[in-house]
């Protein structure tokens, strides 16, 4: 025990931006893989900051660091893909986050073309296509507004979550009478 807790004095606060940090980092995220197509060059990125946004009309928002090189081809490209990994293709996401070079990523997986232009996974626990209907900048990333265009999804798979620097798997709750 530190003599400051001893004597009752609690630490000085982390800056908030620390303490966002490590909240983040206990909040758990399906993993996903972000894919766009320009000029016949595809690429993708691993990416956790994915969510609905409307069912009428049905769209998501992702949302990417401005410094990526996916942020700036999204700013350009209509359409985009998002690929919801299963729990067994954490290897997929270590190579989109960096761990195989990008003209390389694609070669690692059952990835097919989209009718649309962009790779989607098809073995992918879901897939989600998207025509890019706004980008809001906010801080050091942007927000892309995507209205779904196509989708599909596995009924025999367990999606991917990350949690804590963990690749982990959802485990359904136990219902409240059994709590």
């Amino acid at each position: 025990m530190s003599a400051t807790a001893a004597l009752g004095i609690a630490p000085a606060p982390a800056p908030i931006s620390d303490a966002f940090r490590l909240t983040m980092r206990r909040f758990p995220a399906t993993v996903t893989v972000i894919s766009a197509c320009r000029n016949g060059a595809d690429h993708g990125m691993t990416a956790t900051a994915v969510t609905s946004l409307s069912m009428d009309p049905p769209s998501l928002i992702i949302c990417l660091n401005n410094r990526t090189y996916l942020h700036d081809m999204l700013l350009e490209v209509p359409e985009f893909a998002v690929s919801i990994l299963t729990d067994r293709q954490a290897a997929v996401s270590e190579g989109f986050s960096g761990k195989i070079a990008p003209e390389r990523r694609f070669d690692a997986a059952d990835w097919v073309r989209h009718e649309r232009g962009m790779m989607v996974l098809d073995t992918a626990h879901a897939s989600v296509v998207c025509r890019r209907m706004g980008a809001v900048p906010y801080g050091t990333h942007t927000i892309f507004i995507g209205q779904v265009v196509d989708t599909r999804h596995s009924r025999d798979t367990i999606a991917l979550m990350y949690e804590n620097s963990t690749y982990c798997a959802p485990q359904h709750a136990l219902p409240a009478s059994q709590n």
